[in-house]
């Protein structure tokens, strides 16, 4: 059997630490009670791509449940949802969940490749 040498520990205990870390930085963020951080984020009113992209916290309304937060497009609502992690999804790129809802506007900008978004239909 090979005998461990100081090299191949240090190489070990940095790979370990390195792998540690990285899974630090890809956990969602977490409050003292062990529960993920729902808090809203902040308000935006940015032009992206020559479209108008805002977003901020709603309560009730709409097709809202409870406080929320609301997305649009030129004006237009982009339905946009929380996942249980803390990533959001759009109705519009809804299999590419994003950190923000701002990069979720950002993504359905993008894929609308210039087209309108159309109003969501409410249940």
């Amino acid at each position: 059997m090979p005998e461990l040498s100081r090299r191949r520990a240090l190489g070990a205990a940095a790979l370990a630490a390195g792998t540690a870390g990285a899974q630090l930085l890809a956990a969602p963020a977490a409050s003292a009670d062990g529960h993920h951080d729902h808090h809203s984020p902040a308000s935006f009113d940015e032009v992206y791509k020559g479209r108008r992209i805002q977003g901020r916290p709603v309560s009730g309304g709409g097709h809202h449940h409870g406080d929320g937060y609301a997305v649009f497009v030129d004006g237009v609502e982009l339905h946009v949802m929380r996942n249980a992690d803390g990533t959001w999804i759009s109705v519009v790129s809804h299999y590419d969940p994003v950190a923000t809802p701002r990069a979720a506007a950002r993504a359905a900008v993008d894929e609308l490749q210039g087209a309108p978004l159309l109003p969501f239909p409410a249940n």
